[in-house]
């Protein structure tokens, strides 16, 4: 099954609905969906570098979400920060969970 976000308008509802968490490196827009798989997408700005430094961040942040647990019936967008493009693989996956499991613990409480 295919996760992500792939049209503009797509990304735009999320951005102007969504609850957003935040951690250092990266901000997460979340939106309820009434579908049990989630979607996700990933957005990196040109201020970040050029293009192969935003195309391996991206290939990394997919991959390191399909490893990681992210809960279902939501739709996802990770922004990614500035510093995000010089973290390592495993530094990247450390925090993109600690950034859903904020996401978790807000929703939870």
């Amino acid at each position: 099954m295919d996760h992500r976000l792939k049209k503009n308008n797509q990304f735009a509802y999320i951005y102007k609905k969504g609850e957003r968490v935040h951690t250092d490196n990266f901000t997460l827009f979340v939106v309820k969906s009434r579908f049990e798989c989630y979607k996700i997408g990933f957005s990196i700005s040109k201020k970040l570098g050029k293009a192969n430094k935003r195309n391996k961040l991206k290939r990394r942040m997919r991959e390191i979400a399909k490893r990681i647990d992210i809960p279902s019936f939501c739709n996802y967008v990770v922004l990614a920060k500035e510093k995000a493009t010089e973290l390592d693989f495993e530094t990247l996956k450390e925090e993109l969970t600690k950034l859903f499991k904020k996401y978790e613990k807000k929703k939870n409480s």
